[in-house]
Parts: structure tokens; sequence; C-alpha cells
């Protein structure tokens, strides 16, 4: 047994849940071992697809994921798709294989180190065959206990050496970290806010996903209404006080119930300017509390009133205990009657009505996405690229829990949508993918549909074209009408005859009675993807967008 196979056999018997990747002479023998130890791997078309699926494959199973790739060329492809899960703290390793250090002309020769920490990866690597069981646990220890992204580096030299017969039945020892509790002094102080507070609410984050029953349970007692950023939509759904997502995404009601709040206590949830629409969702005399696991984290992005260290299950479990201890009964607080009616009907912007700008040409996305949603299973997994149509999937295609949504938007770079799809439906297989795309995000990620062809996944993709990067069109041209726009503005794309190319089933909709197909493909017990070229009308440009250049 080389290096290269320990790593395998040690990462296998680690638990890790999925591998994605494109193999070349430095990743090929680590790659097979892994494969050989019952690690399932899936070959991507290239290594940005790889490293997006496996962000997205650990978001929505709660498992650790792998991107394998070959030295030099092989980690620079991935790196857009590593700086997304470094940026949202997504529990991955990425084996890079690294050329020898006494190689220091070869063509695959750069500074792995340096590379990963400038997309805000943590840089590990295998130094001997000696080490290579503890180098390997120590990378999958950063991953899991400091939620973090870790490329693990493979000098070709090492990977190659001999392991004895010692090194080879080392076994794996890892320990989970129990969590964070926060201080007595804390809990007490967000006690008291909220024994005094009359209308609060409470936003969960990624940082809240493990922890709705504690949080819920805390909301009731004490009158909360209860809303998620976007990457945690779905997790509050069964309760009626759900306002959905706070932030740009919020329908008219959500906006105006937020902003109303006189507390507001965010677990997990980084309170940045997509959560808080740049702080206009927070009143003016609203006292604001915020949970992380890390200190650094309170108070990052706006002024805070009070921070609390901990994990939100334990720190929502802590404060209730403490409410209940001081003898704080439950109150109805802003759980009213009259805001339960009122969120009933209309707090989902499925019954926010709106002008219908379809023609014979184009079709509202409004329209179409609300279609859609009756027709698709309501077991799915909804994906989302970045792009001036966002707003649509995630705002009128519901989701059954907080696992039925994978939000990859932390770096903000369009064309990962395809991937995060892919990466998302093998997580959770029992669910219909659904990917929502703009035309010039899925262009760059169209390499990736032969892999969801291969894979058999009856995912649908809802391609959002209107042939243009319309976040720059709407934004620059509203500032000046004779703004040239050829930059990007592009010819139409048949991308329902590209889709049967790849092998997938593809459909043009201009008008709702187009839509009568997806119920064709959905009968047919569908076995490959479905690409919907959807020629979208326009809506001179998306608030929620607006609101993000300002950021910029």
């Amino acid at each position: 047994m080389n290096v290269a196979q320990l790593i395998g056999k040690t990462l296998a018997e680690l638990g890790v849940g999925h591998c994605f990747g494109v193999v070349g002479s430095g990743n090929f023998t680590l790659t097979n071992a892994l494969i050989e130890h019952g690690v399932p791997y899936t070959a991507t078309r290239h290594e940005g697809g790889a490293a997006t699926m496996a962000d997205a494959f650990a978001r929505a199973s709660g498992q650790v994921a792998l991107v394998s790739v070959h030295q030099g060329c092989g980690l620079t492809n991935a790196a857009t798709g590593i700086g997304e899960a470094a940026k949202s703290r997504t529990p991955m390793i990425v084996l890079a294989a690294e050329a020898a250090p006494s190689a220091v002309y070869s063509n695959f020769a750069m500074d792995q180190d340096g590379f990963a920490a400038s997309v805000y990866a943590i840089p590990e690597r295998v130094h001997s065959a000696e080490t290579a069981v503890a180098d390997t646990v120590r990378a999958y220890k950063r991953a899991v206990n400091d939620r973090r992204t870790v490329v693990l580096n493979l000098p070709l030299n090492v990977q190659a050496q001999e392991v004895g017969h010692e090194q080879a039945r080392t076994a794996v020892a890892f320990d989970v970290l129990e969590p964070i509790r926060p201080s007595r002094a804390s809990v007490a102080a967000l006690a008291e806010v909220l024994e005094r507070a009359e209308r609060p609410v409470f936003v969960a984050g990624r940082g809240g996903r493990g922890a709705r029953d504690e949080i819920l349970a805390l909301a009731k007692h004490t009158g909360a209404l209860v809303a998620t950023s976007a990457v945690a939509k779905g997790l509050f759904n069964e309760d009626e006080f759900n306002l959905g997502i706070s932030g740009g995404f919020s329908s008219p009601l959500a906006a105006e119930l937020i902003t109303g709040a006189d507390v507001i206590v965010s677990f997990g949830c980084a309170l940045n300017m997509w959560t808080m629409r740049h702080g206009h969702l927070i009143g003016t005399d609203t006292t604001v509390v915020q949970i992380d696991l890390e200190d650094q984290a309170l108070g990052a992005n706006r002024p805070i009133d009070l921070g609390m260290v901990g994990d939100s299950a334990q720190c929502a479990a802590d404060v209730l205990e403490s409410l209940i201890d001081r003898n704080v009964r439950s109150r109805e607080g802003y759980r009213s009657t009259e805001v339960a009616a009122r969120i009933k009907e209309s707090i989902d912007w499925n019954q926010v009505e709106f002008e219908d700008l379809s023609d014979s040409r184009r079709i509202d996305p409004r329209t179409l996405t609300k279609r859609l949603d009756e027709l698709l299973p309501r077991e799915r997994i909804v994906s989302v690229d970045s792009g001036n149509f966002m707003g649509y999937p995630s705002q009128f295609l519901s989701v059954p829990d907080e696992f039925g949504f994978c939000f990859t938007q932390a770096f903000q770079s369009i064309g990962l949508g395809l991937s995060t799809a892919i990466g998302a439906a093998l997580a959770q297989p029992g669910r219909m993918p659904v990917l929502g795309t703009g035309d010039g995000g899925f262009h760059m990620a169209i390499a990736e549909l032969d892999t969801a062809v291969r894979l058999g996944l009856p995912l649908v993709c809802i391609v959002y074209n209107d042939a243009a990067y319309s976040a720059e069109v709407h934004h620059f041209g509203a500032d000046d009408a004779d703004a040239d726009m050829s930059s990007v503005q592009f010819p139409d794309t048949d991308f329902a005859a590209i889709g049967r190319g790849f092998g997938a089933e593809g459909i043009t909709v201009r008008n709702l009675a187009d839509l009568d197909a997806v119920q064709t493909w959905l009968d047919s017990n569908p076995a490959k993807p479905l690409v919907i070229d959807a020629k979208i009308a326009s809506d001179s440009g998306s608030w929620w967008l607006a609101e993000a250049f300002k950021g910029h």
C-alpha cells in the first residue's frame, strides 16, 4: 500500500459522503482508492463543477464531501467553487495533487498553499508516510469541527511512498466537538430582553438550521415571529407565524412585520446586507441580538445591542429554561390572531397580485414560476444560480424543508447553479431536483449537463432566458438611457435544442400552454433532465439586485 491508497482508506473510515472530481495522473490512484473503499464518486466535466457539486452535496446532506483534482491546473480550475464553499463555511476537503518540491520546473508547479489561502480555504498537507493518517485526520477535523473548506495538498513524491505495516493498520481517531454553551451572563441578558419584548422576530441562518425545535419553542413562549435567511429557507414551514425569507426576497408583508419588530434575534445568521436589506428592515429603536459560534462574527456586518457566543440550539434552550426558572409566562407578543390571519392571507409571494407582463412572444417570469410551482412535485430540492432572475425561483418555488433549498451565493458567481443542482440531487435522491438559472449562467455551466444525463437525474432546468446579462442591462441602463449594452446582450439561444443534444429533453416556453409539456415529461417517469428554455418578459430590473448593487 502506498500513501495515496492509505489516504483513500482513511477518508473512507472517517465517513466522508461523496467525492467529485476530474481524474488526471496526479490523483488517479487516490481516487480509485476512495472508490475501492466505498466512497461514491462522480466524474464531472470540469473541476469547477466538481467543487460546486461537492459544496452542494455537503450542504444538502450534512456530510463532508470531497473534491479530487490534478496538481496545478486541476486546482486552479476549481477555484471559484472552492471560494464559494470557503466563504460559506462548507465542511469540504479538496484533495489536491501537488508537484514534488524538487520539481521546480514542472509545468504544474505553483504555490498551492498560497492559492488555497487566497480564496479563504485552509491549506493542509500530507508530509510523509509516517504522518499520512494524522495529516488526513487533521484536515478532516478542520473541516468538521471548524466548519471550513480545506485544501489537502498531496505531493506526488509523498503519494508514491510505500506505507509500513503499522502505518497501514493505524486506527482512525476523531472526536466531534460538543455544542458550545453560552455564558450564563449572556443567557440572562437575552432573557431580560425577551421578557420586555412586545414584537420580537427571530431570524435563523445557516447556523440555525439544526435548531428548529429549540428556536420555535422559545418563539412560542416569547410571542416571536420566525423568519430565515435565504440559505435556511423552509426551516419553519410548519409554523403559522413563519414569515419566510428575511431580506431582498421578503414579501411585502414579511418586510412590514420584520421592520415593525422591537427585538430581532439572529440565530446563526450574519445580518448582512442581504438579510437585512442594508439595515432597512431594522426599525429605528429595534434591539438587535446576534448569536453565533464565533465571537468575531458578532457585529461584523452591523451594530448589535447584544452578542452571544454559542450553538443556536443550546442558546435557545438555555434562554427558555432561564425564562421558565424566573416564572416568566408564555405570552402572545407578536403571535396575535390578527397577525396570524394576515400571514395566512398574504405572506407568500404566490398570494401577491402583480401585473402580468406576458405577451405573444415572452412569458412573465412570475407567471412561469407560479405555474411550475403547481406542476412540480412537492418533494423537491431547488437550487438557484445567481443573476437578475434569481428572485423568481427563490420566492415562487416552495420547498418541503430547509434541506429542500440550495443557495450558493457567497461568492456571487453566476454559472454555479447547474453543478449545485447535481450535487444537491445526489444528496437528496428522494426529491426531484429543480434548477433556476439565467441564460448567462447556464451557458457557463453547460458542460455539466452531460454529467446530469449520465447520472440519469430527473433534473428540471428552468432557464430564464432574456439573452442578456440582465443585472447589468437594468442597472446601467437605468442610470444612462444611452449606455452601450452590446457587451451584455447576446443573440437568443435555443437551449431546448442544446439540451436535446446532450441527451436531455428540451422544450421552449413562451406562454402557459407550452408548460403542458412539463406534465407530459413528469408522467413519463423521467430518468433524464428536462431543459425549459423560458423566453421571459422583462420586469425592468429586479428590486433584489437593486439592493445588491448598493453594496458594490
